[in-house]
């Protein structure tokens, strides 16, 4: 039972990175990523049988973990959302295949455990047993399952538009060929905002800039929605989709030239610092929840939870990069001084997540003009729910002396 799973593991591997990909992209485009992945479950289904019942519990938990969280991540919640289609099926087939594994793994465990030992040494030996597989699978397997489902999990449905004003439907060629979807508000005031990542949780603030006069631009990320392309949870890449963007409202005709800004939340936040940083075409960026996308922010995190969540973050770097077949970006620490002299304002929660706490270290590494606003009843992105009037004064402010070169307009 465990060898028919690693192989429908293998099966949907082989049919996500190489017969069916996702539109946009090629087999030439996952091939670090399957060949590793089908490498390790071919080494996997070989060795199995010859382990003690120990190794092989421990082999079919580990993998299962990652097939059945991969699975319902990606295609039970894309048949659910919209139907299955495409490597779906084979994605229910691993879905199956991994509580198959959780089965057997566990199984093995209850069978194998010794009898035999005194019960003072049976229930130590079992305790550190068991914290040292929580350890494990903290620090190796669940960063493994996250990489996978940064990776290949993604929103497939496109929301209802509620912007405030009539919008277009836009379409975007990125630079390494891929096709993204989105709306555009034309421009009152001449000067326009890109609002990433997506066409759902962005909209409020689409609403507050609409209702100032600026053009606002959303846009399906890469893998998201009806936009081409591989899908990373992390931003990893995703700044290419942002100098496309900036590209696009430049040669707008309600858009005057050099008034065009950036608002990310969360990774988009992120990604527009990044993008900020490589092209001088977003003239001001606003960024909130920034934290950490990988090894190099986590290893800019204080204290004695550096070095609890440097491992973890090590090992879904590597995932990550495996699985993505792309490198991880600068440091935000490292881009974000290149911004200037263009103004950026960071944002960030008192009660966040994912690194928030790390903006000052990138508002003392960002140059002049630079402005840092710390939301003390806010959770992660919630500034303008939990601040409406104050968040629409800053933001708004800050974009009509970036790119208006006005004073606040505080409605």
């Amino acid at each position: 039972m465990a060898r028919v799973a690693f192989a429908l593991v293998a099966l949907h591997v082989a049919d996500d990175c190489f017969v069916q990909p996702r539109p946009g992209t090629g087999a030439r485009d996952h091939l670090v990523g399957g060949v590793v992945s089908l490498a390790a479950l071919t080494v996997a289904l070989v060795v199995y049988p010859r382990l003690r019942p120990g190794g092989r519990a421990v082999l079919a938990l580990c993998v299962g973990l990652v097939a059945t969280v991969g699975a319902v991540a990606e295609a039970g919640y894309h048949a659910l959302e919209v139907g299955p289609s495409g490597d779906d099926f084979t994605g229910l087939a691993m879905l199956a295949a991994g509580v198959a594994l959780l089965a057997v793994g566990g199984m093995t465990l209850w069978r194998s455990r010794r009898l035999e030992e005194p019960l003072a040494r049976r229930y130590a030996r079992r305790s550190l047993v068991a914290v040292a597989g929580a350890l494990v699978a903290f620090q190796v397997v669940v960063p493994i399952a996250l990489a996978y489902v940064l990776t290949h999990a993604s929103r497939p449905v496109v929301p209802r538009a509620d912007l405030g004003a009539p919008h277009e439907e836009v379409s975007i060629t990125t630079a390494d060929g891929l096709e993204l979807r989105g709306w555009y508000v034309r421009s009152k005031n001449g000067a326009a905002v890109i609002v990433f990542p997506g066409r759902t949780g962005p909209q409020p603030h689409a609403r507050m800039l609409v209702r100032h006069g600026y053009g606002v631009l959303l846009l399906d990320r890469r893998g998201e929605g009806q936009s081409e392309g591989d899908p990373n949870g992390l931003g990893w890449g995703m700044d290419a989709d942002i100098a496309a963007a900036a590209a696009f409202l430049r040669e707008r005709p309600d858009v005057e030239h050099g008034r065009v800004g950036g608002l990310g939340l969360s990774v988009g936040g992120e990604v527009l610092i990044e993008a900020a940083a490589k092209t001088d075409l977003l003239r001001a960026v606003v960024s909130e929840g920034a934290g950490i996308r990988s090894l190099r922010e986590a290893l800019g995190v204080r204290g004695v939870s550096r070095w609890l969540t440097a491992p973890y973050w090590a090992v879904s770097t590597g995932a990550t990069a495996i699985l993505s077949g792309r490198l991880p970006p600068p440091s935000l620490a490292a881009l974000v001084p290149r911004i200037a002299p263009r103004p950026v304002l960071l944002v960030y929660a008192a009660h966040g997540q994912g690194g928030e706490n790390l903006n000052p270290d990138y508002f003392a590494a960002a140059g002049e003009p630079k402005e840092l606003w710390r939301i003390p009843d806010s959770g992660h992105i919630g500034g303008i729910d939990a601040r409406s009037g104050e968040y629409e004064r800053r933001v708004v402010g800050f974009f009509d002396r970036a790119l208006l070169g006005a004073g606040g307009t505080a409605p």
